[in-house]
């Protein structure tokens, strides 16, 4: 074994992150860049089986760890840290660039940890920054949106260690190993990474976070929270039949969200909830192909979901609005934002030779070849939907709607390199699957260009356009807003903590006084007794002392006797 196998890539990023403020001009910009790539060098010479292990009391930590699996998502994961610093070179502040690759890293460094203690670790420090990258955004919009999202991923955080306390307490092992829905910790465990994949009911921080985050903030947080937990539930949860219920809820729950929302960045949003769902109701059907699709699809929805939150950024940037009906006709003076955001729309809605078709269609192969038919209509009728939403309404309602009279350029350079480099992915990927699938964790033995599936997605496709424009009507956008399952801790939580502190601040009161005026009674006693002029601080006789002394001894002589 090499010395280059053993350094850990994830800490690698999180401590090259740290050099990124104290560097200045062609030089900051030049190792923003480097590094990803130093650190996607370092993903791939990580060897199968543990690497190194550390002993910490009777336990033994192993914080890395190699096999397919891990390389695929650390792989990808750094792949995104040199996109989105590329992406954001220019316009994002040090800071926030300096998070986002801290919290690139600890997720790398999740995919490599083989213990629950230093899963939790990278756990917790992507938590934190992925909330630093929301702060970054500024304004008091972000600053609300990152304290609501910091509760919910505490809340998710604290599950997951009540879980493996739990978990290492009842089996004393501290290994991250595929685990049974058996016990208390392995629920507590499975509702952390839950809350992280935006599962509902507590989904909603998603769509209220994410969008409150600068142009390349939002790039960021779109592939490394939702994937992680992708991740973990791939390898500890594989075949949990719950899952594919809550997943295909997400999948239904993303895409009705996504057709009431008129603001461009939370379609993509509620867009990122319907597509983990998908992965999720793979991780559930537990198949090789099943668990092949869910990895490869986290693989290219990192890639396409940046590709279109870049053509998104980018058109937020350029013209400062977000919502669909301010916008429109921006084909016109942003070409290449819009041919990126189209080829990203596309990869999303699975169409041939994109990305998406590669890898969603395994999930639903895998629910084929297990007999669940139920589950296979419903992804089938979700990828329309997905079409619906984000393949021809994100676009169209951006770039081709009635013209808004806006005239902005494309954006600057680094931008457009970075969505032609996302895009070129999504086209590369779909049109030569293999070097994806040879990543994979199983052996792969599906052929998605087949005639039948070919024709059968194309049909699927066009008969949702179709429905998209004889529905144009009702889908046209105006100024709403959507309520979400987050309306029950912004606004009735709020409004019944105010009403519990309305109601009890005066019993509050009166028990405190009483309290304190027992406690002065109290001391007052006490003071009465050895105060300056209490009883016991009188000066006293020697004859009485004496007196006191032998008529207490006589006392105890005689109980004693008795």
């Amino acid at each position: 074994m090499t010395a280059i196998e053993n350094i850990p890539p994830g800490i690698v990023l999180i401590l090259g992150a740290f050099a990124i403020p104290f560097l200045r001009g062609a030089l900051q910009k030049t190792w923003i860049l480097v590094l990803p790539l130093f650190v996607l060098w370092l993903v791939s010479n990580v060897p199968d089986g543990p690497v190194f292990t550390v002993s910490l009391f009777d336990y033994t930590l192993t914080p890395l760890a190699g096999d397919a699996l891990s390389r695929l998502f650390a792989i990808i994961f750094s792949i995104m840290a040199f996109a989105g610093g590329l992406f954001a070179i220019n316009h994002c502040r040090t800071s926030e660039i300096t998070a986002a690759f801290i919290y690139a890293g600890s997720a790398i460094g999740v995919t490599f940890a083989r213990d629950l203690l230093t899963l939790f670790l990278f756990w917790e420090v992507m938590a934190l920054g992925s909330t630093t990258v929301l702060l970054c955004a500024g304004g008091n919009r972000s600053m609300a949106a990152a304290m609501r999202y910091l509760t919910m991923h505490i809340l998710g955080g604290s599950l997951l260690l009540v879980g493996i306390v739990s978990h290492i307490n009842t089996t004393g092992a501290v290994a991250f190993t595929a685990m049974q829905l058996e016990s208390f910790a392995t629920w507590m465990m499975l509702l952390g990474f839950l809350i992280n994949a935006a599962a509902p009911p507590l989904s909603a921080w998603l769509p209220d976070a994410y969008p409150e985050a600068s142009p390349g903030g939002m790039v960021f947080l779109s592939a490394f929270t939702t994937k992680t937990a992708v991740y973990v539930l791939i390898r500890g949860f594989p075949g949990a039949e719950i899952l594919i219920f809550v997943g295909l809820y997400m999948v239904f729950y993303g895409i009705i969200y996504a057709l009431l929302e008129n603001d461009m960045r939370r379609i993509l949003a509620y867009s990122i909830v319907n597509q983990v769902g998908f992965m999720v109701t793979g991780i559930g059907i537990g198949t090789e192909m099943a668990l092949n699709g869910a990895a490869a699809h986290a693989f290219t929805h990192i890639i396409y979901k940046a590709l279109l939150l870049m053509s998104a950024g980018s058109v937020l940037m350029m013209t400062g609005k977000r919502k669909c009906s301010d916008l429109g006709g921006l084909f016109q003076s942003m070409p290449l934002t819009m041919i990126c955001g189209v080829i990203g729309a596309l990869s999303i809605s699975s169409f041939p030779l994109t990305s998406g078709f590669i890898s969603k269609s395994m999930i639903s192969q895998a629910a084929a070849d297990e007999s669940l038919m139920i589950a296979w209509f419903m992804l089938a009728a979700a990828s329309a939907g997905v079409f619906l939403h984000a393949g021809i309404k994100f676009p169209w309602f951006v770039f081709f709607q009635k013209d808004s009279g806006l005239r902005p350029p494309d954006p600057p350079l680094n931008m457009r390199l970075a969505m032609i480099f996302f895009a070129v992915l999504c086209i590369a990927i779909g049109v030569f699957p293999e070097p994806l699938y040879a990543l994979l964790p199983f052996k792969v033995n599906y052929v998605p260009y087949t005639a039948t599936h070919v024709l059968t997605m194309l049909k699927l496709l066009l008969f949702s356009g179709l429905a998209f424009f004889i529905c144009l009507p009702l889908l046209k956008r105006t100024l709403t807003i959507s309520l979400d399952m987050d309306w029950f801790y912004r606004r009735f939580l709020t409004a019944t903590i105010r009403w519990l502190i309305k109601v009890y601040a005066p019993v509050d009161r009166g028990i405190r006084a009483a309290f304190l005026a027992g406690l002065n009674g109290f001391i007052s006693s006490v003071f009465r007794w050895v105060g300056p002029s209490g009883v016991l601080a009188r000066s006293i006789a020697a004859g009485y002392m004496v007196f006191w002394a032998v008529a207490l001894l006589a006392v105890y002589l005689v109980l004693y006797l008795i």
